[in-house]
């Protein structure tokens, strides 16, 4: 429930689903191409509970959601016709840059995807660590389906990315499956001899330099792309009644022969000379170029660039069986979850510890957003020795020329990835050593100079004062809640909703209004105004959170008989009108009117009791009580 009510403040404040042309979602992000940027108000969606931060860049208007940003993102599609809406392709903002078009493409492609692939990478570490143990041996049965699961998103790499591709291209995504199948089909694959890497044949009297296909990257890309141009052109000039069949028939028998003929041959030259050319600068100076790459991996994070780095690390592991891209980055993450659990060591703060403490479970498993705009960066010191404490780790790594053998997000299970089938080896020891190093010097770092004392002063002065008055304002002075509605109280558990009546999404009251109009409960602000006004989220200035939720399923209206007289941001006093609305039109619609009045920040609390006596209350009586939590 609190995923769709987010889900459901996120359409509003990124301009409406009118507003939005696509959205995909990274690890813990949600990434919107918007029709306009300015519709959208970013101030009001930080605000927002579950939000870490919002970031503009790459031409895409991105929402930090954190570790549950796939169910935020499941919800946002449930609620609007996203999936049924052509490719950010079709209609990206014309006004954007190439480089904000190059990075919404590459992360429009390979953000999907990437969840198999590193689920095949993680799997093939653990292949690596179970034959260094000597639990499997090649060649037995065991190993051969441990390795064909591991290895099926890599070998079969251009019929995965084929359908992504096509997609953000705005073509038949399926059909772009069928292109990059014909590529690694085994009928074309057996025609090159074992032991060679091309083969000169043709195909009706067309000459073709045939190459191996299985787990190459850009080939496919180009061809979805053309497809993808011959299905627009078909569509627009075929007639209905056969353009559904014989666009794609036409789109295949054009695009398949012309990739093993033209584009596969030109692309895979191109891109083994890129890699070679990566290859070239990187051993120049592999430990000055790895400690620049450490240092400057989170930055490329917070601008939302370091997508760019995917196709290269995965035409790294296509043309050379390894990378060394990705170990550079290992102590780039550890480093900042040093930071942050310093910062945890020294904070005084409990929110904050807690937030910190999160942080660093989050770090491990290779999640930094919420270390990054939650802790570190606010701070900036943490964050800037973290990027300096990487470079550390990352001239260590770069002077062993570590390697790692399949795709991955770094996190804790990504050693095993580093791990070569002929047994751990100094390559290995090097980003172990190189993450450690930084992790300490990160944490040493930060909590000796990382807190600036301002801040270390301020949670030192609010700690000391609540520790002495603890008693005087805590224990005897409960924070008062008054009624937002005139009308009749009842128990929260009579409403006919579960998810109220089993408090899910916190204590309080409901109320029957006898009156259509909802008042600020307190002075205080409007944290949130749904589209469909039917629902506010108001927080007072003594910190408590008020969710007022006008009527059961009255989201259905889409704003049918309510009308708002406040925006979201907007400070209020006691007693201003917020919402009205119209009784008898809802309850005509076939709509219950009880009103929830939700604490949602009801863990904060040590007791919530109703204080009205009597069955009715008028709007501005004394409600509920608040006892805060004992220290």
């Amino acid at each position: 429930m609190k995923n769709k009510q987010l889900a459901e403040s996120i359409i509003e404040y990124v301009g409406g689903q009118d507003n939005i042309i696509s959205l995909v979602h990274c690890a813990t992000r949600l990434r919107f191409a918007l029709k306009d940027d300015n519709k959208a108000n970013a101030d009001i969606l930080k605000k927002q509970k579950g939000v870490i931060t919002v970031v503009q860049s790459g031409g895409q208007f991105q929402v930090v959601i954190g570790n549950n940003v796939a169910d935020v993102f499941n919800n946002i599609m449930q609620l609007t016709n996203l999936n049924e809406k052509p490719s950010a392709q079709t209609q990206q903002n014309k006004k954007s840059g190439f480089l904000s078009k190059l990075i919404d493409l590459v992360s429009g492609i390979f953000i999907p995807v990437l969840v198999v692939i590193v689920a095949g990478g993680i799997l093939k570490g653990l292949i690596s660590l179970l034959q260094v143990l000597d639990v499997i041996h090649p060649e037995t049965p065991t190993y051969e389906f441990l390795y064909a699961i591991a290895d099926a998103p890599l070998y079969y790499l251009p019929i995965i990315l084929g359908f992504s591709a096509v997609k953000k291209f705005g073509g038949n995504p399926y059909v772009g499956m069928a292109i990059g199948g014909a590529l690694v089909h085994p009928n074309i694959a057996n025609m090159i001899p074992s032991g060679q890497f091309s083969l000169e044949t043709e195909m009706f009297s067309i000459p073709i330099q045939l190459i191996p296909y299985a787990s190459s990257v850009f080939p496919i890309i180009l061809a979805a792309w053309f497809y993808s141009l011959l299905e627009r052109t078909f569509n627009r000039i075929m007639h209905d009644s056969f353009k559904k069949f014989i666009a794609p028939l036409l789109g295949i028998l054009i695009t398949v022969p012309l990739t093993f003929a033209v584009i596969g041959p030109a692309v895979t030259y191109i891109s083994n000379g890129i890699a070679s050319c990566i290859i070239f600068m990187y051993e120049l100076s592999p430990v000055i170029a790895s400690m620049v790459l450490a240092a400057l991996w989170q930055v490329m994070v917070i601008f939302g660039i370091h997508w760019g780095l995917v196709p290269f690390a995965l035409n790294n592991l296509s043309v050379y069986q390894n990378d060394f891209m990705l170990p550079i980055l290992f102590p780039a993450v550890f480093a900042q979850v040093g930071a942050v659990l310093a910062v945890r060591l020294r904070a005084k703060d409990p929110e904050f510890k807690a937030l910190a403490s999160s942080s660093v479970l989050s770090g491990i498993f290779g999640v930094t957003e919420p270390a990054i705009y939650g802790v570190n960066l606010p701070l900036k010191r943490p964050f800037v020795i973290g990027c300096l404490a990487a470079t550390v780790g990352g001239g260590i790594v770069g002077y062993y020329h570590s390697v790692i053998y399949s795709f991955s997000f770094i996190n804790i299970f990504s050693f095993l990835q580093l791990i070569p089938p002929t047994g751990i080896d100094e390559k290995f020891y090097a980003v172990v050593v190189g993450c450690i190093l930084s992790f300490i010097l990160a944490l040493i770092a930060t909590y000796l100079f990382g807190m600036p004392k301002t801040k270390q002063t301020d949670q030192d002065e609010t700690s000391s004062t609540n520790n002495l008055n603890l008693s005087d304002t805590v224990n005897t002075q409960p924070v008062t809640v008054y009624s937002p509605l005139t009308g009749t109280i009842i128990p929260l558990n009579q409403v006919n909703d579960p998810t109220f009546a089993s408090e899910l999404m916190g204590k309080g009251i409901a109320i029957i209004p006898t009156e259509g109009k909802a008042y600020a409960p307190d002075d205080g602000e409007v944290v949130s105004l749904f589209r469909t006004k039917h629902a506010i989220g108001f927080q007072t200035d003594s910190g408590v959170e008020i969710l007022i939720h006008i009527g059961i399923d009255t989201v259905k209206l889409d704003g049918q008989h309510f009308q708002a007289h406040v925006q979201a941001g907007n400070k209020v006093k006691k007693g201003d009108l917020l919402v009205s609305f119209d009784i008898e039109a809802i309850k005509q619609a076939g709509f219950e009117v009880s009103t929830p009045i939700i604490i949602t920040n009801s863990d904060d609390y040590q007791k919530i009791q109703t204080i009205h006596q009597s069955e009715t209350i008028e709007k501005g009586n004394v409600l509920l009580t608040l006892s805060a939590n004992k220290e």
